[in-house]
């Protein structure tokens, strides 16, 4: 009776109706188990660089502060990757022959920047602020975790939604004394200086620090 009622070619449309609605629900299922992978969070990804810097020699043996090569940090919402100059200051004279060195020091010559490749990536549609989080009193290590033994950066944390809405909703166990932002190890009682057991609760009180949790903080 349907045919005399409706055109013949609807029936080929119930047909790809009839597969839309039974595999959309697979589909789904299927995009959702993906997404959480670390394939698609990054997790543990370590690009290779144009030059083998070393942050476990740098950050850790040497003890450089973050801040002497990502300079905007806490003014900017981005954090600077150093230009060719920056190593230069040291590398006019340490090693200055080195042939893992020669991109830094054409780059220099040539007044180009060396072309890192980023590591820690987040989504176009994500909008993440370092300044607020390092004047917030968030270590660097919360978010990159142990970069000082790091030969090779490498994305340590899954940096997702629900990581950072959890931190938000309670920043406590993650703030510290400002000045050990960038200290490395703070959460270990060994290291010197460590975190005090009630150093979150006064910083939050005395930073009035309150993160939100309203979407449009970081979708804008």
């Amino acid at each position: 009776m349907s045919r005399f009622i409706f055109p013949e070619w609807t029936e080929t449309l119930k047909k790809w109706v009839n597969l839309l609605v039974l595999g959309a629900p697979i589909y789904l299922i299927a995009l959702i188990a993906y997404a959480v992978t670390p394939e698609a969070i990054r997790e543990g990804y370590q690009p290779e660089q144009p030059v083998p810097y070393s942050h476990a020699l740098h950050a850790g043996e040497l003890g450089i502060d973050c801040r002497y090569c990502h300079t905007t940090v806490e003014r900017a919402a981005k954090a600077a990757v150093p230009p060719a100059a920056t190593c230069m200051n040291c590398h006019s004279q340490v090693k200055k022959d080195s042939d893992l060195l020669l991109p830094i020091r054409q780059a220099y010559a040539e007044n180009q920047p060396v072309r890192w490749v980023r590591v820690h990536d987040l989504p176009d549609y994500v909008y993440f602020n370092h300044m607020a989080h390092v004047n917030a009193a968030i270590g660097c290590e919360t978010c990159h975790g142990r970069i000082d033994q790091e030969v090779r950066v490498f994305q340590s944390k899954p940096l997702t939604m629900g990581w950072c809405i959890d931190c938000h909703k309670n920043p406590e166990p993650y703030l510290r004394d400002p000045a050990n932002v960038t200290k490395m190890g703070y959460d270990d009682p060994a290291s010197t200086p460590h975190r005090q057991p009630d150093e979150g609760a006064k910083v939050m009180k005395k930073n009035d620090v309150h993160p939100p949790t309203n979407c449009s903080t970081c979708h804008r």
